[in-house]
């Protein structure tokens, strides 16, 4: 089962960066959504970094994300879209989500994820997920999770930039239990 749960985004401030436009809030939170369906934060199983789409189109990736340490509240997220310089369709899709964020036309995130086991809520309303996997983050013009929200917008000076670059691309390919200090290689499968 594919679902899809959505999150406001609250913008506070904006610093241009040569290299990105980064952002960070709540992914997901335990709030019934529009849908009545509930995603139990901890429940949640993840590899970062995982792709940021723009309207839960795959075939429309506009950056990278990483998710921190699932709480009873939510689970945190800080993203990444690089500012494209050479001319083209890529550039265009980029600049679109990082000019729609900046200007508060898109004020949402959607988590894209597979449920693993879930339950129907008692009164009927809804799905309560209590184990899935995270596929993707999307950047959504409609959100329903309202609690979900972005906290803060920075850029990334050249520093930091090359010391990211500077780290092995496989130091880290396993997949983190939001709810458990422990990790545990997963394969995540294409859909």
């Amino acid at each position: 089962m594919l679902k899809r749960a959505y999150s406001v985004l609250h913008v506070k401030e904006y610093e241009k960066s040569d290299d990105y436009f980064i952002f960070s809030g709540t992914a997901t939170t335990p709030k019934p959504d529009r849908y009545g369906d509930i995603v139990e934060p901890k429940g949640g199983t993840f590899q970062n970094p995982m792709p940021m789409l723009w309207q839960h189109r795959s075939d429309k990736p506009v950056g990278n994300v990483d998710f921190g340490q699932a709480t009873d509240e939510g689970i945190p997220f800080t993203a990444r879209l690089p500012y494209i310089k050479e001319e083209g369709a890529l550039k265009e899709q980029v600049d679109e989500a990082i000019h729609s964020v900046k200007y508060g036309l898109v004020r949402a995130v959607s988590i894209g994820f597979s449920g693993k086991k879930y339950e129907w809520l008692e009164d009927g309303s809804g799905i309560h997920f209590k184990e899935w996997e995270c596929l993707e983050l999307s950047l959504v013009t409609i959100p329903a999770n309202s609690e979900a929200i972005i906290t803060e917008i920075k850029s990334i000076d050249q520093q930091r930039v090359k010391s990211i670059r500077a780290i092995p691309k496989h130091s880290d390919q396993t997949v983190s239990e939001v709810g458990a200090s422990t990790k545990k290689v997963v394969q995540i499968r294409k859909i």
